[in-house]
């Protein structure tokens, strides 16, 4: 049985709308799951919503509805946004489907069967809108250290996990695999926090009503964080469809941002290894995103719905935009003018111009019709070749570190190339010699063949650019159905195909 690729966010609580922040962990993770379909993997790309817990009960509480009806309402807005990034995910799930409150039940029974669930005493400090217990010592100026808010004192007979068992085996595991926890900077965070102890955590509440019960205590339910992680394997039927399970499990990437590194790559794992399941083979923690220099806050007025982005800028823009400015494990800062520099120098220059350009010669010098090529070669052929040929090991490299600004980095280094090519070999000067007519035919064929390898290589960060360009160049199928690297030897493109200029890809913005 060949393993499916399996990648994931972090479902998303659903206290507020999506924002720049929500979003570029998505994004990120669309790409992944687009570049590995690309190279013919089979691939499973979950995303989804975190629907319980107090913040949201006391939400629904304020806007005088439900909890369900809250999280019904709040999980439009999410699908909505996905769905104008493009984003292909194979399964959204939310943490009040019946099948996840089956699964979640099933594992954590599991787990108190084997006696690593028992009920003890719990005092401590809670956020309430980071759903995070904390010691005293882990408090800064008596607020949470995560979020800076007031905690509040909770004492009430809970059940815990035994968290402290596994720590060795967590330890080892990591200094084992030095891939687990990427980047470096947040691998040797989670070492340290691991080395100086880990304690039991507790993994259910009394007073709350807004969760999945434990089976063998109805009384109590599900702390929202441990009922949220499950979401990993309740989506691919853990415990339901051992087949189907098998086939996705273990996810080789969780792509989460640094604020929950320790649920995912510490209390997580424990929880696998305690049910004796397989860990993920990657827990990738993300940078944070800055507007303009200071944190997103509702009180600064700065924090920005993709919507507002798209609307100016383009689907595909704004996709390329977050995954090429910034470096994908470390924090970013936004701004719209950086924005604008980058949309009209890299896509309306470089490669906007570059497409417009070669269909324009093809039309103008042949009809329209891209012609055979001769043979006939120039100097600058071989750069040009050589180019292409490296150019997807290159990106592949860098996926493979989720590198993906480097990715992009190096399909523009190709777009540079192919732009070197056109100004080089100068096919309006061929066209006025008739002498040069066979060299002209290569030269046009040299550049339409760069623009379907260009084409196949830009369709998992920009969809419809990657499937426009297709269609420009005459090609009546779905790109999605053409593979690299499989498709990047050269000299591919089927001559006599006619071309069609169509609209301007993406159009310089005025300033």
């Amino acid at each position: 049985m060949s393993k499916t690729y399996y990648v994931t966010t972090p479902i998303y609580y659903v206290n507020d709308k999506p924002h720049i922040g929500t979003a570029y962990t998505t994004v990120a993770a669309d790409a992944l799951a687009r570049f590995h379909r690309l190279k013919g993997e089979k691939v499973f790309f979950l995303t989804g919503t975190d629907e319980h817990g107090q913040h949201v009960a006391r939400a629904a509480e304020r806007a005088g509805v439900s909890p369900q009806e809250w999280v019904d309402t709040m999980v439009v807005y999410f699908k909505e946004v996905w769905e104008r990034l493009n984003i292909s995910n194979d399964y959204f799930i939310r943490t009040t489907d019946p099948k996840h409150v089956e699964v979640a039940r099933k594992f954590i029974q599991k787990l108190y069967d084997k006696g690593d669930i028992y009920l003890d005493v719990y005092e401590g400090w809670y956020c309430v809108p980071d759903e995070s217990f904390w010691l005293p010592s882990q408090l800064v100026d008596g607020k949470c250290p995560q979020c800076g808010r007031e905690v509040e004192l909770v004492q009430e007979e809970n059940y815990f996990f035994r968290l402290s068992k596994y720590a060795d085996r967590l330890l080892k595991h990591i200094e084992d695999n030095p891939d687990f926890v990427q980047p470096e900077i947040r691998r040797n965070e989670v070492l340290s926090f691991i080395r100086q102890g880990l304690t039991d955590q507790s993994i259910s509440r009394k007073k709350l009503r807004w969760g999945i019960p434990l089976p063998f205590d109805e009384s109590q339910v599900m702390y929202v964080w441990f009922d949220a992680l499950l979401n990993y394997i309740s989506a691919i039927d853990y415990g339901l469809d051992d087949e189907k399970f098998l086939s996705i499990w273990p996810a080789d990437v969780h792509l989460i941002g640094k604020e929950i590194l320790r649920f995912h790559a510490i209390i997580w794992p424990a929880m696998l290894m305690a049910a004796d399941l397989p860990l993920p083979r990657c827990v990738y923690a993300h940078g944070w995103l800055t507007v303009e220099g200071e944190k997103m806050s509702k009180s600064k007025g700065n924090v920005i719905s993709p919507h507002e982005l798209i609307d100016e800028f383009g689907v595909d823009a704004y996709r390329y935009y977050f995954l090429r400015e910034f470096s994908f494990g470390y924090d970013g800062n936004f701004s719209r003018e950086s924005m604008i520099v980058r949309y009209n120098a890299d896509l309306a220059n470089a490669l906007g111009n570059l497409v417009s350009r070669v269909i324009a010669m093809v039309e103008r010098y042949r009809d329209g019709s891209v012609p055979e090529p001769s043979g006939c070669k120039g100097d600058a052929d071989a750069p040009l070749r050589e180019a292409a040929s490296e150019v997807f090991g290159r990106v592949d490299t860098a996926m493979e570190r989720f590198a993906f600004n480097e990715a992009l980095q190096h399909i523009w280094d190709f777009v540079d190339a192919v732009n070197r090519y056109v100004d080089e070999t100068a096919a309006w000067d061929l066209f006025k010699n008739p002498s040069q007519s066979d060299r002209l035919d290569e030269v046009l064929y040299n550049q339409v063949e760069s623009l379907r390898l260009l084409a196949l290589l830009l369709v998992p960060y920009m969809p419809n650019a990657g499937e426009e360009i297709w269609r420009k160049l005459g090609y009546e199928d779905s790109i999605h159905q053409h593979h690299l690297p499989a498709e990047a030897g050269w000299g591919l493109f089927p001559p006599g195909r006619k071309v069609n200029k169509g609209k301007p890809l993406f159009p310089r913005i005025q300033r």
